[in-house]
């Protein structure tokens, strides 16, 4: 994923509804569901719901064990290592470079990185909290971005930064995904969002949906 260790620069780390033909999207996916014939629609929401619920899933388990992908082993948060040092500690350009560099290790930030990690996976796996989902990895993606700095040419020492696109890279497209999924109601299929939808706390407050 997206949340590795390390940058392309260095060696280290109310939703809108939208309407088709006069009736709402989102509960199109979950009358889809209803009569137990899925619709096209509703799979490919769905896989892709559960697609990227590993994504953030994979990446908190690798940085808690360290399985020698992005995070070597015995580098693991459970090992002692830090899961935002590697990352942050390198960012290399962009306004917030030491502002980065001052939150690199630090247990606050280690503790929010992993448990949004965690919580989102966890949320997109189940198809719950689609929303709170979407917020929560919409901010993580933004920071991210704004870590690499794709609209740089140079990076602070004045090397190329090597960005293949200056605005629209992976962390925009898994925001919009988020979006995207959140407000389709993606885990009213295969996934618990009906039940989610029913509970009462969840009736009087949209904002869990």
């Amino acid at each position: 994923m997206a949340v590795h260790q390390s940058t392309h620069r260095s060696s280290g780390f109310h939703l809108p509804s939208f309407r088709r033909n006069g009736a709402a999207s989102a509960p199109g996916v979950a009358e889809s569901a209803e009569g137990g014939a899925l619709t096209a629609r509703a799979r490919v929401l769905a896989s892709a719901r559960v697609l990227m619920g590993f994504v953030f899933l994979w990446a908190f388990l690798d940085k808690t064990f360290g399985f020698g992908y992005a995070t070597a082993s015995g580098k693991g948060w459970a090992d002692g290592g830090s899961p935002t040092e590697g990352f942050l500690g390198h960012v290399a350009v962009g306004p917030m470079e030491s502002t980065f560099h001052s939150w690199a290790g630090a247990a606050w930030a280690d503790w929010l990185f992993m448990l949004g990690l965690l919580g989102i996976g966890l949320a997109l796996t189940a198809g719950v909290a689609l929303r709170l989902a979407a917020l929560a990895g919409t901010v993580m993606m933004a920071l991210m971005w704004v870590a690499e700095w794709p609209p740089a040419k140079h990076l602070s020492d004045g090397s190329a930064s090597m960005s293949t696109n200056p605005f629209a890279d992976y962390h925009l497209v898994y925001a919009v995904v988020l979006i995207v999924l959140a407000v389709m109601s993606a885990g009213d299929a295969l996934g618990l969002g009906r039940w989610w939808a029913g509970l009462p706390v969840v009736r009087d407050h949209a904002w869990l949906r």
